[in-house]
């Protein structure tokens, strides 16, 4: 079991030593949250579930005395371990009254901390069969499970014994899947409508099971015991959703059979979410209603993308075009494509253009695409299909030839890929290629369209999540592997571009 830590002190560097010098995951601890002082941290423990506060005495605003009594009225069982730069017998008397477990010392003895670490966490072990699991607990329990469970990576036994434990009723014979994407703000306006729909539907059968995928979508799951009537009252409900968040994207895979077939719905729920990029102003998606689903384009025809991307990197639009023709002459040849067929492999084709130059440029421009996908949904003619397909790929050799990147800014970002885990700052990297850091800060943000060190931090967090996905290596060393040596400066960045922690991010793949 992991037992959640939360850390107040008004001297930053305090925090992120505390980040840092200690294996928290080693002792089963986690860090879920710091403040400067105690009423910020007050305030953010109502919210956020702890089980130990390590906490400054002497604080501005509300010191440590009182925060411990404050925290103490929301949840009595709180252990508390003290710190305080000042050896006073009052602080040390009252803070024995409230129940600490130890009361040290700056500069902290760290073998002192280690010891009352290990005797804490006993201690919580202990209590630990008589434990009610919080909310958020469950919430990421759940999200565990069911991801595991939709992406065919959890075993029959252990999924059983976890739908029990946190009572998810899926015994019905039919389900369908929604993916709900949106700002985080907006999803708890979805979770406003699944909490009151689930109400007043009664426990016994709820009309939906929500939770987050490692995507950040909210994932909706509809045990149906009708499959007809279950879906049209599933599509109705997905409606009431979106009249709540009208700007989240919905789609819904196919009914199938909950017991073996649910992973299908899901997979299909999420490649049917990507259509909204030709169907803007679609309310919901149907995957069973797309154009390739109905169509049987899948597996008629099938793209050598890779020729195309050679091309679109060399900016050839000769060779594009030439491309193109000999991939339309073979859709004719084929056999069996129905015109339906054909418009669904163009509508492919200006996915993946746009999606290339996403890719090359570090940015989305919907816009430049949008003419493009409304001339292929009304093109009657194989030509005029062609014809746009050959302006979609010129667009993006223009788009591309338009923001070449200079020379510098091309090294600087090879730099960066192959030495993310060291020391990097515009002032070194311009001394290196002979640059004022000045103007290479601001070529670089014209080019990237982002701050150097925005697109460091980002760099680096990607690698961080790649590495939490595949090796078995502790946060704190994945954090000095991708170039942060403050931990505690790691975990914000984290959560910042991800908007969980790293431990939540495992917890989830």
């Amino acid at each position: 079991m992991t037992y959640r830590v939360f850390i107040v002190d008004d001297e930053p560097f305090i925090i992120e030593g505390l980040y840092d010098i200690v294996d928290w995951a080693g002792y089963g601890l986690e860090i879920v949250g710091n403040a400067g002082n105690g009423r910020a941290a007050l305030e953010l423990l109502k919210h956020t579930p702890a089980d130990l506060l390590i906490t400054d005495i002497s604080m501005p605003l509300m010191d440590g005395l009182e925060l411990i009594r404050g925290a103490r009225e929301l949840k009595p069982e709180l252990k508390v371990i003290v710190l305080s730069g000042y050896d006073e017998f009052a602080y040390l008397k009252e803070g024995m009254r409230l129940g600490i477990e130890n009361y040290l010392l700056k500069p902290i003895n760290l073998e002192e901390l280690k010891s009352t670490l290990a005797s804490t966490v006993n201690k919580l072990d202990a209590a630990a069969p008589e434990r009610e699991p919080s909310p958020y607990d469950v919430r990421i329990l759940t999200d565990n499970v069911l991801y595991r469970w939709l992406t065919g990576s959890i075993a029959a036994k252990e999924f059983d014994e976890r739908t029990r434990l946190l009572q998810l009723k899926l015994d019905a014979p039919h389900v369908l899947i929604a993916a709900v994407r949106a700002d985080e703000p907006i999803l708890q306006n979805v979770d406003a409508v699944v909490a009151t729909v689930n109400a007043g539907h009664g426990s016994d059968a709820p009309a939906v099971i929500p939770f987050r995928d490692i995507d950040g979508d909210r994932v909706l799951i509809f045990p149906l015991e009708d499959r007809e009537a279950g879906k049209e009252r599933a599509i109705e409900f997905l409606g009431r959703v979106k009249a709540q968040a009208p700007s989240a994207l919905i789609a819904f895979g196919s009914v199938r059979r909950l017991a073996d077939e649910a992973q299908l719905s899901y997979d299909e729920a999420k490649r049917a979410q990507q259509y909204f990029i030709l169907y803007p102003s679609e309310k919901l998606v149907d995957y069973g209603k797309l154009p390739s689903v109905q169509g049987g384009a899948e597996g008629l025809f099938a793209l050598d993308w890779s020729a195309y991307s050679k091309w679109i990197v060399a900016k050839d639009t000769a060779a594009l075009s030439a491309q193109i023709d000999d991939d339309f002459k073979r859709m004719q040849q084929s056999g069996g494509m129905t015109p339906d067929d054909v418009r669904q492999t163009v509508l492919e084709m200006l996915i993946r253009f746009k999606l290339e130059l996403q890719q090359m440029k570090g940015l989305e421009e919907p816009e430049l695409f949008r003419d493009w996908f409304e001339q292929a949904r009304g093109s009657e003619r194989i030509h005029e299909l062609a014809d746009t397909v050959k302006k979609a790929a010129e667009l993006v050799v223009e788009s591309l030839v338009q923001d070449s990147k200079s020379p510098i800014v091309k090294i600087v970002l090879k730099h960066i890929q192959e030495s993310y885990a060291k020391e990097l700052t515009l002032k070194g990297l311009g001394s290196q290629y002979h640059v004022h850091p000045v103007y290479l800060g601001q070529l670089f943000q014209k080019e990237v369209k982002e701050s150097f060190t925005e697109y460091i931090n980002k760099y680096r967090i990607e690698q961080a999540k790649l590495l939490l996905r595949e090796s078995q290596m502790k946060v704190q060393d994945i954090a000095k592997e991708v170039g942060y040596w403050e931990a505690g400066y790691f975990y914000k960045q984290f959560k910042k571009y991800v908007g969980i922690s790293p431990m939540e991010y495992r917890e989830l793949v």
